[in-house]
């Protein structure tokens, strides 16, 4: 499953620079002052990677549910029908 494809240290990388990049400017807050990855403390980095764990285990959990919920059902043109 594509889930256990993704690194959470690389999806919490991600996260953190799309938000930076979201992040609207305020006065003062210039873009070059805005926090790289390479600069957030490594307590911000556990804890935005412990995140991103939940977030996959979620993720894959809703999608195993899904697989379950249709596990019952025959694919097309496989049902037996009568009485």
């Amino acid at each position: 499953m594509w889930i256990h494809e993704v690194a959470p240290e690389r999806l919490a990388e991600l996260f953190h620079s799309y938000h930076q990049a979201l992040t609207p400017e305020m006065p003062g807050n210039r873009s070059e002052e805005r926090g790289l990855w390479k600069d957030v403390s490594q307590q911000e980095k556990s804890r935005l990677v412990a995140a991103a764990r939940l977030a996959l285990l979620e993720l894959e959990s809703i999608t195993s549910e899904r697989a379950q919920s249709r596990q019952y059902f025959a694919q097309p043109g496989e049902a037996e029908w009568g009485c």
